[in-house]
């Protein structure tokens, strides 16, 4: 069977990886739009209708505007950006959230995908939550450092240009960043973390790190313990993998490589530290499962086709 789909907002890093896992499939087929259309309603109107999926690699406006475009009740919106995210009318594209999320995926026909920072946050976190183990008004600290790419096309052009910064740059230090509703609503927490992202001057690759304190716990819990909860809870997944508890087997000499799940759908989990103060680690590729392979995974799991086809 052949599934045609329309990417609204191809020229994007998102929409441009997309079209990338969609180019070596043979059951989709990928309905283009005529560059000098690109912003006629009408024409995108007519190509989000004929779809059976619609991917949104648009801001958050141009998003909406997008979704009222719809009058075809058998066509799929898989919305990138941060539009839909905590509209409970949505379902939220991360498959792994809990039992029951494919079939929320498989019977809508309005799904949100995730952030990048928000996926990593949320499966190092919502598995915590779910045993007991954090209470839901715990404050957690994190941060996460990320490649350059998940800034879009002006930000490429800054890291690439010949008065490239070389340095690490902190950024959202108002504590507001746009992934927090989202980071809150999905892990059950009640208390938005103190988040605080880096874009580093390397192109893609992500790793979300949460601090956590025993005193937070609602019982005794060692890092063998926190990695075993989140090993249950993700068991059986084919793109979240949770390592054993082994610094020098995790690490090269002590140093994390946030770039070792480039090019992939997969998610790692680590859990650090020791009985008296632990990190929980998410790392994953910010274009891949924190963006174009998460859309495509949850396409799948919407088509009711191999969740991991055309993914890795």
């Amino acid at each position: 069977m052949t599934y045609t789909v329309f990417v609204d907002g191809q020229e994007g890093t998102t929409g441009l990886q997309i079209n990338e896992y969609l180019a070596k499939r043979d059951d989709i087929e990928v309905l283009r739009i005529d560059a000098d259309k690109r912003k006629d309603p009408a024409e995108r109107k007519r190509l989000i209708n004929a779809s059976k999926v619609t991917f949104l690699c648009l801001p958050d406006d141009a998003a909406r505007e997008a979704v009222a475009l719809v009058d075809n009740p058998e066509t799929c919106i898989i919305d990138a950006s941060t539009a839909h995210r905590v509209n409970p009318g949505w379902a939220f594209g991360l498959p792994e959230l809990a039992a029951d999320q494919r079939d929320k995926i498989r019977a809508s026909k309005r799904i949100a995908n995730p952030g990048c920072h928000a996926s990593a946050f949320i499966l190092a976190i919502r598995p915590l939550v779910a045993a007991g183990l954090l209470p839901a008004d715990t404050q957690i600290a994190a941060n996460s450092i990320t490649g350059y790419s998940g800034g879009g096309k002006k930000m490429i052009e800054h890291y690439q240009s010949p008065q490239r910064i070389d340095a690490p740059r902190p950024y959202a230090l108002g504590l507001t960043h746009k992934h927090l509703p989202e980071m809150c609503a999905h892990t059950g927490l009640s208390v938005a973390p103190i988040f605080q992202p880096i874009v580093g001057p390397f192109y893609k690759g992500l790793a979300v790190t949460a601090y956590l304190h025993p005193r937070q716990f609602t019982r005794k819990a060692s890092t063998a313990d926190v990695r075993q909860i989140l090993a249950d809870y993700y068991a059986g997944e084919a793109f979240v993998r949770v390592a054993p508890v082994d610094l020098d087997g995790n690490t090269d000499g002590g140093f994390f490589n946030v770039e070792a799940n480039n090019d992939t759908n997969r998610v790692d989990l680590f859990v650090f530290g020791n009985d008296e103060r632990m990190l929980v680690v998410a790392r994953l590729d910010n274009l891949g499962k924190g963006a174009s392979g998460a859309a495509v995974q949850s396409m799948n799991v919407h088509l009711g086709i191999e969740e991991s086809l055309g993914l890795i």
